[in-house]
């Protein structure tokens, strides 16, 4: 573990600012990272401040003497990884928000639970991720295409989008493998809007799920934590 937490530490030093304040932290965090600060909140961990920005955490003192540009945070006493806990609060969003008509619409069984996924066609995880969705039973599974891997990428997107059933194309290909192979000159600005949308909300990775409660969790998570998860939203 130790050598865990020292691999992903990083610390920046900085020169030494008598900062009172989270207003003064956060004006100071922004002159030295060139990024506007979201919040800063004490940590409860060594007088650490948490600097949220860009969809990151930061660490600083009062001082802003230092800077912990990439590290995460754990409580010996409860086992918990605070700057991952962290993270999935302050990047939930409003499931309800979602733009849900730039969504293909998978329905299995009653529907009644929900889960979004933005994924990219040509990602490997996004396709072992669609695999193991396939045995879900009783939810609606909103998929925005998010190609951000390849230029083939888009084009497969476009392909599947302009398809006349876009679930069953999107189905063929990430769980069978049979490419796409209809017109891609349909209106497909619900992608851009997707990428745009996607940027906003600083997924830089595919997949990202979020679940009803609007939790984000990134990558092809097992599906036992989907559906504990699935159970846990409702």
């Amino acid at each position: 573990m130790l050598k865990k937490l020292l691999a992903l530490a990083c610390v920046v030093l900085a020169s030494p600012l008598f900062a009172a304040t989270e207003d003064d932290i956060s004006k100071a965090m922004e002159g030295y990272l060139g990024i506007k600060i979201e919040s800063v909140v004490k940590a409860g961990y060594f007088g650490l401040y948490e600097v949220y920005a860009d969809g990151n955490i930061f660490y600083t003192d009062e001082k802003v003497s230092a800077i912990m540009v990439r590290g995460e945070l754990y409580d010996p006493r409860s086992k918990k990884n605070v700057t991952e806990e962290r993270l999935l609060k302050l990047t939930a969003i409003r499931f309800g928000d979602l733009p849900f008509a730039q969504a293909i619409k998978l329905v299995r069984g009653d529907g009644k639970r929900q889960l979004a996924s933005f994924e990219d066609p040509n990602c490997g995880y996004c396709k072992r991720l669609a695999r193991e969705l396939q045995k879900l039973d009783n939810v609606t599974i909103h998929v925005f295409l998010y190609p951000i891997l390849s230029e083939d990428s888009l084009r497969k997107s476009r392909q599947i989008w302009c398809s006349a059933d876009r679930a069953k194309a999107w189905t063929d290909w990430m769980v069978d493998g049979k490419e796409p192979s209809g017109r891609e000159d349909c209106d497909t600005s619900a992608l851009t809007r997707n990428q745009a949308y996607g940027r906003r909300l600083n997924i830089s990775g595919t997949p990202t799920l979020f679940f009803a409660d609007g939790e984000r969790v990134p990558g092809a998570i097992p599906l036992a934590r989907i559906e504990q998860k699935l159970t846990q939203a409702r």
